[in-house]
């Protein structure tokens, strides 16, 4: 298998489609790494838990973990993500892949590789550079079920509001980002 020039790092931004404003984060990684890594990885870049199953998209080619029995329900083969390096996949500027998280809730992030960069010495990657707001609660319906989330936690005297907020706990807030907890996450799975 032909491999990527190892002096380089891949620029990649993902965003949480269907959110607005946008829940993004880019960040840093070597394009050696196979997609089932970078699944890790976003999973702690984004905030999520890999609690659920996952899958990537792009054109008509799906990768994640093959399942014989999947391929006979709904008709596709799954390629081995452990099979394919992200070089292979996203192989220039703008390239871009779907990454889909919780097949229920049907969180489809937009990858997108913005730059190729020089790697730089003595670097660990990946590394989160910039992001914005904080990942939505598992299991909250996706896109649509976080908004009525959202609007039910504003309003105190909603009838939903108490058992919303009893289900989040008092640690969710919409808008935290944490550059520094998601770079010390990254670095335990390195």
């Amino acid at each position: 298998m032909k491999s990527k020039d190892e002096s380089q790092v891949y620029q990649i931004k993902i965003t949480l489609s269907g959110s607005e404003p946008s829940i993004w984060r880019r960040f840093l990684i070597e394009p050696n790494e196979n997609l089932y890594k970078l699944h890790q990885f976003i999973q702690v870049i984004m905030g999520w838990t890999n609690s659920h199953m996952h899958q990537y998209r792009q054109n008509k080619n799906y990768y994640g973990k093959p399942d014989k029995e999947s391929e006979a329900d709904f008709g596709f083969k799954t390629l081995d993500e452990r099979k394919f390096k992200i070089f292979q996949v996203l192989d220039k500027p703008k390239a871009k892949i779907i990454y889909e998280y919780d097949m229920g809730d049907s969180w489809d992030h937009i990858v997108v590789v913005e730059k190729i960069l020089p790697k730089e010495e003595n670097k660990d990657y990946p590394i989160c550079l910039d992001g914005a707001l904080s990942c939505p609660p598992e299991d909250c319906g996706g896109i649509p079920g976080y908004y009525d989330l959202l609007e039910i936690i504003k309003n105190p005297d909603h009838e939903e509001y108490e058992d919303m907020m009893e289900w989040l706990g008092d640690k969710f807030n919409p808008e935290e980002f944490s550059l520094e907890k998601i770079n010390k996450n990254l670095k335990k799975l390195r």
